[in-house]
């Protein structure tokens, strides 16, 4: 793959110079979903599967940006001087998002880069492609010019590049489970502390099976911010009876007996998944920790349902695919993952059945939803590297 890539940015950009060629990987959050904004834990996993990079430095401030997943839209040729929030709707605003946000950190770059890359995450599908390219950028600016920061500084900027340069007020875990990504382990994160340790991923004679529901989502386009707003009305009118720094410090006895602070049924149910699945998260990962993988299982069954009926985040194309995948053999458990509406599942699949799983569930799919879903049985894997 690094060497088609550098062959096309060899065409594109000419020889010479130092070329330097990188990854970052996808994510997949094993369980905990939109609870990183509200104070909780999530528990993701770098994948093996993400976003390759070359990138060559320059003399002068240009920057020249190339994607092969969007070949159409050619070569965007811009300069550093050009760089401000608000003003890219192209996949080049994650690049420059992170440049804008280490120069806000303090870290300018006095030169531009050539840079070219290729995705292996499939676009819109919650896999966090964007995330990765950010984090991929952070990389290349360690790299190139010298920078010092942790890997953990490179999931914070990418994510101050996605709050308030691409606009999308995402939490932090999608970047910092790329960054911070170890093989066959996955990180058990306290959002509210960034206070984080990696749990090992022993699935026993089962894979985990990604289900992409072909249905394209964004976060900026689709109700994320709304549930964040929903979540934080709900904070503050706990707040009103009881002094909670976030939905996560709360436990579901807690959260019971000061629900009726919350004035509409709405937010009620937000609040409820927001504190109910962090319980549930970290309940699993004990779980996983004893070896209790059907107990890991069940809890992530019990999120979906969440999702679907406290948050409403699901729709009729996820739910298709996990209730499909419920009536399995060999499925040990299923959820939606991501931001939801639209996107992936994920699903924990005895190795025997993966093949008949793969083949129900997508004939379920299909006479239901009219169109064909992906499948992808995927690894864990590191973080991201230069090659």
């Amino acid at each position: 793959m690094i060497e088609k890539c550098r062959e096309v940015f060899e065409q594109k950009f000419g020889k010479g110079g130092e070329i330097r060629q990188y990854f970052s990987p996808g994510r997949v959050n094993l369980i905990g979903e939109h609870t990183d904004y509200n104070g909780g834990h999530v528990f993701p996993c770098a994948l093996t599967i993400g976003t390759y990079g070359i990138a060559r430095k320059r003399t002068d401030r240009k920057l020249r940006l190339y994607s092969m997943n969007f070949e159409n839209t050619g070569m965007v040729e811009t300069s550093l001087d050009e760089i401000k929030p608000g003003a890219d709707s192209l996949w080049t605003r994650y690049v420059k998002g992170v440049i804008w946000a280490f120069g806000q950190k303090g870290k300018e770059i006095g030169t531009g880069f050539d840079f070219l890359c290729l995705g292996t995450i499939p676009n819109g599908s919650g896999l966090s492609s964007s995330a990765s390219l950010e984090v991929l950028t952070g990389t290349i600016l360690k790299d190139l010019y010298g920078f010092e920061e942790s890997m953990a500084d490179v999931a914070l900027y990418s994510q101050l590049a996605e709050n308030r340069y691409v606009g999308v007020n995402c939490g932090i875990m999608d970047q910092f489970a790329i960054a911070m990504g170890k093989k066959d382990h996955a990180v058990f994160l306290d959002t509210a502390t960034l206070e984080y340790e990696y749990a090992p991923v022993r699935l026993s004679g089962a894979k985990i099976v990604i289900g992409n529901t072909n249905k394209k989502r964004g976060l900026g386009d689709s109700k994320y911010n709304e549930r964040r707003a929903e979540c934080e009305e709900a904070l503050r009118e706990i707040q009103a009876v009881k002094p909670v720094a976030s939905l996560g410090d709360l436990t579901g006895e807690e959260f019971e007996a000061v629900s009726p602070a919350i004035a509409s049924p709405v937010r009620r149910k937000r609040a409820r998944h927001a504190v109910y699945e962090n319980q549930r998260t970290i309940r699993a990962v004990k779980a996983l920790q004893e070896n209790d993988l059907a107990e890991f299982g069940r809890l992530m069954n019990e999120s979906h349902v969440s999702l679907r009926d406290d948050y409403e985040v699901t729709g009729m194309e996820l739910d298709t695919l996990v209730e499909a995948a419920w009536q399995q053999p060999g499925v040990i458990g299923a959820r939606m993952t991501g931001a939801g509406f639209g996107g992936c599942t994920v699903n924990i699949v005895k190795d025997e059945d993966i093949d008949g799983f793969i083949s129900a569930v997508g004939k379920a799919y299909r006479e239901k939803i009219g169109y064909d879903a992906d499948f992808y049985v995927v690894e864990i894997g590191d973080g991201p590297r230069v090659i």
